[in-house]
């Protein structure tokens, strides 16, 4: 169906909602239209103060991308039941008739996308949003080795993440520079990584990196890089990004998340020839008996803290603590999962 089609239909529907009687404050005059997702289809509506919606429908459990709460545009997460469905939606509305035309023109597009990518239907009206804006950024220098292979490592996570919920990049919290790299409700994770060949060390920074959040639980996955030259095995940082964003249901937002973390799509020639290779991965619960020094441990000793910016090295080449099963692991991104919902 082309643009001009699908234009006549979505000012039709919305002309005979608005000539309906008005339905309660909370209610909204809803009308079907013939682009389908596996979800159902998509639709168009009018509320109460005679406002137009476009609703695309989602799975119950899929969370919205927040942010977008403005004079104009509003998008949220709407669930809408009648005498015989209950469905979820992603729900955009426009709160100003002064920008009718606009918002014609913009849910047109979101109709067209969602046909050209029905099995994604959330990405494909974000990709739309946000050809809608523009996003300005200042240029920052590449990012250097270390820098490479830390955002590998949690790239390497993030993907295990991505595979299990196609919204989980919203866990990552390294590119604000958060004092863990994942936070899902109670449960956080740290993830470190090592290009060297000996020994199991780890670079922790802050007295409160190794503390879990309150009444949770904390990990800490510690990465043994192999940097490979450009034709060697592995994988570089440019394509691990890339399989994040084609896994991820919010490309845009991923994309703002990255730039975060150094990482430029503008930059991605700089990386090509450094490959990394994962050689050993284990995952450890930060409790009791773990090394580290806390902001909690120093006041439970009676010392007081006031000392910043502290940085020290721990190691895990002995025995103890010892690492976490396979199915310790997948306990701790299962509880990630759940705990998102």
């Amino acid at each position: 169906m082309n643009d001009t089609e699908l234009r006549s239909i979505v000012e039709e529907l919305w002309s005979a909602l608005e000539a309906e009687r008005t339905t309660g404050e909370r209610h909204l005059r809803v009308a079907e239209l013939p682009v389908g997702t596996e979800n159902g289809p998509l639709a168009v509506a009018v509320d109460h103060d005679g406002f137009r919606h476009v609703l695309v429908p989602i799975p119950p459990s899929r969370k919205v991308r927040s942010g977008m709460d403005g004079p104009v545009l509003r998008l949220h997460k709407r669930p809408l039941e009648d005498a015989e469905t209950y469905r979820t939606y992603a729900d955009l509305a426009c709160l100003s008739v002064d920008f009718g035309d606009l918002f014609t023109e913009l849910c047109v597009d979101i109709l067209s996308a969602v046909e050209e990518l029905p099995e994604s239907p959330v990405k494909a009206l974000y990709r739309v949003l946000d050809r809608w804006k523009k996003l300005f950024r200042t240029q920052s220098p590449p990012l250097g080795p270390e820098e490479l292979a830390s955002l590998f490592g949690e790239l390497t996570v993030l993907n295990r993440l991505l595979r299990r919920d196609p919204s989980a990049h919203r866990f990552w919290r390294g590119p604000d520079r958060y004092r863990h790299d994942f936070l899902s409700g109670t449960t956080a994770l740290e993830v470190k990584t090592s290009t060297g060949s000996e020994g199991r060390r780890a670079r922790i920074h802050g007295l409160d990196q190794l503390e879990a959040p309150d009444d949770g639980l904390l990990c800490l996955a510690w990465l043994r890089l192999h940097r490979a030259d450009a034709n060697g095995a592995g994988a570089t940082v440019t394509e691990t990004a890339e399989e994040a964003l084609r896994l991820c249901d919010d490309e845009a937002a991923l994309l703002e998340m990255l730039a975060r973390a150094g990482y430029l799509l503008s930059d991605a020639h700089c990386y090509g020839n450094v490959r990394f290779a994962v050689h050993e991965e284990r995952w450890y619960h930060v409790g009791t008996g773990f090394p580290g020094l806390t902001g909690r441990a120093l006041l439970a000793a009676g010392v007081p803290v006031s000392v910043l910016d502290v940085e020290y090295t721990i190691d895990l080449s002995g025995t103890a603590p010892a690492p976490m099963m396979i199915d310790g692991v997948t306990q701790v991104i299962d509880s990630m999962i759940q705990e998102s919902v």
